[in-house]
């Protein structure tokens, strides 16, 4: 623009010809010969254009091409909207621009993107870049936060969509990982949709290792993001430009919202959150200042068609714990123990533990899920996770086990109801019945009978005394007749006669 005030100083003040200029501003004669006619066209003379700045002269200038030409000046701020959908192109948004103005002189594509280039250049830094519609969701918390009248404090968490920068807050008690993860959740379903990516800054509540390069996530938001089908990349350290939406955000809330709720007294954060509302509602449809519309209308035209949709169920806080399973299988968590397939015995599972529930994984497969339990000591038990022979016996009841000993015979019967009784708890004498099961398959069920018989007679009912009288063969004897014992409960006894 220097040149071009030179040029026509030296035209209209000093009367030197074109080829002078020319060869005095070591510029063409056609450079020379366009801007004079251009000042000429717009009726300008030195006096004129000495009182003008740059910036004023330009536009005096390139009014009287425009004029000059007839041509239609596209809407660079309708322009710059349409480039934050997915896949758009300047090459297409000027074909548009030439199909609507097919009657009219238009620009060639070259000067059409010389001019969106120069409107661009207009605004404000953090509106250079090029966000994709449903692309990115900013999130951060503001720096600043409201006094409660209980002595603590609500922190305000922030976010903000890459191409219509619609803006969702909310107040929380504190900045720990679950208030990270439960703000996201809200400004999701704020939203109605969910973003392909969430870009936070390097909270250690949720990024275990800040790398520039590699940054990784901790276990429950790699989770959460699973569970939402989105994916959580960090901003790099130390770099405010790769999440400037949201930083330009939390400036806006600190502004709209926050200044104008400080004379405020609140007694809670759910109180700082109802009055956050209305503000917010009024920030998002206040229009933009040099883009047609508003955060609400570009995110009714942007971001919400190309959101993905929430999933059927919100997402519940998870924490990952690894523990090893014990030769019994079962895993413990909390001071409880949960059972796995006995398979598993030894290896290193992770159990993903929730309010209500825990999951138990091995190699990111699920193998068990239980209630979550808060009884110390105790244990919760899947009967599929035991091996064959465990649950054989933990099939067998004192009513089935006596059942059984009925349809063999009232000896065996009486025998089983014995062992059962005898004991303080049932199950004590579950494998002594297990054993005269096995007795019975291997000596047959007639000779168990009559091993029962005799065992009663003799005042036993206990499993090795008649295993013994099956391997002996005393079953298959002509028993003695009763009056022969002098007590069935003291068959050691002698008698009286004996010593006559």
């Amino acid at each position: 623009m220097r040149k071009i005030k030179d040029v026509l100083r030296l035209k209209l003040d000093a009367g030197l010809s074109h080829e002078q200029i020319a060869s005095a501003l070591k510029i063409s004669k056609g450079v020379v010969t366009k801007y004079v006619g251009l000042a000429t066209a717009a009726g300008l003379d030195w006096s004129t254009i000495q009182s003008l700045d740059e910036a004023g002269l330009e536009k005096r200038l390139l009014s009287s091409f425009r004029r000059a030409n007839n041509r239609v000046s596209p809407d660079y701020g309708r322009i710059h909207q349409e480039l934050r959908r997915k896949g758009m192109t300047l090459m297409l948004l000027w074909e548009e621009y030439r199909a609507e103005h097919e009657d009219s002189h238009t620009y060639c594509y070259s000067k059409f993107c010389d001019g969106y280039r120069y409107f661009a250049g207009q605004l404000k830094r953090s509106m250079r870049q090029v966000h994709r519609a449903g692309e990115k969701l900013f999130i951060d918390f503001a720096g600043p936060t409201l006094a409660l009248t209980g002595g603590g404090r609500a922190h305000i968490f922030v976010s903000a969509l890459g191409a219509s920068g619609y803006t969702f807050a909310c107040a929380t008690p504190r900045e720990t990982m679950v208030d990270w993860i439960g703000s996201t959740i809200r400004a999701l379903e704020f939203y109605g949709g969910v973003s392909q990516l969430i870009v936070p800054d390097n909270p250690k509540a949720m990024i275990a290792d800040p790398d520039r390069y590699e940054p990784r996530s901790n276990d429950t938001v790699l989770d959460f993001a699973s569970h939402y089908g989105t994916s959580v990349l960090p901003a790099r350290p130390y770099s405010p430009q790769d999440k400037a939406k949201v930083e330009s955000a939390v400036q806006v809330v600190e502004r709209w919202i926050m200044v104008r709720l400080r004379y405020h007294h609140f007694t809670t954060v759910q109180e700082v959150d109802q009055a956050i509302i209305p503000l917010l509602e009024q920030l998002n449809h206040k229009p933009f200042q040099k883009l047609p519309g508003s955060r609400a209308s570009a995110f009714a035209s942007l971001d919400f068609p190309a959101l993905q949709p929430l999933p059927a169920t919100r997402y519940e806080i998870a924490h990952f714990k690894t523990a090893k399973v014990h030769i019994d299988y079962h895993i413990e968590v909390g001071g409880h123990h949960y059972s796995v397939p006995h398979a598993l015995v030894g290896q290193a599972l992770e159990a993903r533990v929730t309010v209500c529930a825990i999951e138990i994984l091995h190699r990111g497969q699920r193998v068990a899920s239980h209630a979550r339990s808060s009884q110390k000591g105790g244990f919760t038990t899947v009967t599929a996770h035991m091996p064959a022979a465990h649950r054989a016996h933990l099939e067998w009841t004192p009513q089935r086990l006596i059942h059984w000993g009925e349809g063999i015979g009232p000896a065996t019967a009486e025998t089983v109801t014995r062992l059962i009784e005898q004991n303080k708890h049932p199950e004590h004498g579950y494998r002594s019945c297990l054993g005269l099961r096995s007795l019975a398959k291997r000596f047959s069920q007639p000779r168990l009978e009559a091993a029962c018989t005799l065992a009663l007679q003799i005042g036993t009912c206990k499993y090795r005394h008649v295993r013994d009288i099956l391997v002996n063969n005393r079953d298959q004897h002509q028993p003695p007749p009763a009056n022969d014992w002098v007590s069935p409960e003291h068959v050691h006894v002698r008698g009286s006669d004996y010593y006559q």
